[in-house]
């Protein structure tokens, strides 16, 4: 392992001390799903999970934006409504498309050998709440993460998608990310935006620590009813317009265009 390598991933071990009591409100909660437009409001929650706002998140943005996305699988399904932001679709071009073929044809060819999920878990990949019932299990490569904040390889995702058997996993896709900060235009060039749709997560609020273990998930939550700072604020909890970085899915092996760029 080199010295760079290294020294990230000791830095992640350090951030992930810091981001567990988000996570573990997150995953007490169970609260699965998520549209709408990103907030402005100061104090945006980084791409870390848990990471707090403020001057110190702000400098750990190139590390944080990134492979750490899956803290948000469990609730990552889809399901369109006022806490996602999807990108719109764009008028088509043959070269999208060539563009997006190539990319599906060197992740497909690359993902191959994970296939076998042990061999994803040899590589760095891990996965996240394996205990968890999830409709996907991302299996998350941090150091993957972090490269593609400022880096785009077609055949090294993030994270690899799974469904879960009786016997273990089965690879169904993957998953692509930038930071949040980045304009469209810089996801239209890496993936365009005519095939596919990136997402963010927004407006989640996080009921209060005393109350996290028993929230009402009609109110907090990404299901839930409150959308605006001043609602978070009033029912106690913490805001985050915007949680995380960007997403997109990706699904090699499917039978047609529409469903290896579905969202």
């Amino acid at each position: 392992m080199n010295r760079r390598k290294a020294h990230f991933i000791v830095l992640l071990a350090i951030l992930a001390l810091a981001f567990s009591d988000l996570t573990h409100s997150l995953a007490a909660a169970q609260q699965p799903s998520q549209q709408q437009k990103p907030g402005n409001d100061s104090g945006q929650m980084q791409d870390m999970p848990g990471m707090k706002p403020g001057p110190e998140a702000g400098e750990k943005d190139q590390q944080a934006e990134h492979g750490a996305m899956d803290a948000m699988s469990h609730m990552h399904h889809h399901q369109m409504g006022p806490h996602m932001y999807m990108t719109a679709l764009r008028p088509a071009k043959p070269e999208d498309w060539a563009k997006a073929d190539q990319i599906v044809t060197q992740l497909r060819e690359s993902i191959e050998k994970y296939k076998d999920y042990h061999v994803a878990l040899g590589e760095g990949f891990h996965i996240f709440m394996p205990n968890l019932p999830q409709s996907e299990y991302h299996f998350t490569n941090y150091y993957y993460g972090y490269l593609e904040s400022f880096s785009f390889d077609p055949t090294r995702p993030t994270s690899l998608l799974y469904k879960k058997t009786k016997t273990g996993y089965d690879l169904i896709g993957a998953m692509y990310t930038m930071p949040k900060r980045v304009s469209e235009e810089q996801l239209n060039e890496r993936v365009p935006l005519s095939v596919a749709q990136w997402h963010l997560h927004t407006k989640l609020c996080i009921p209060p620590k005393q109350e996290r273990g028993r929230a009402d998930l009609t109110k907090f939550g990404l299901q839930g009813s409150i959308l605006t700072k001043e609602a978070c604020n009033e029912a106690g909890g913490t805001f985050y317009p915007v949680i995380f970085g960007w997403m997109v899915h990706v699904y090699p092996f499917e039978d047609s265009r529409e469903k290896v760029w579905g969202q």
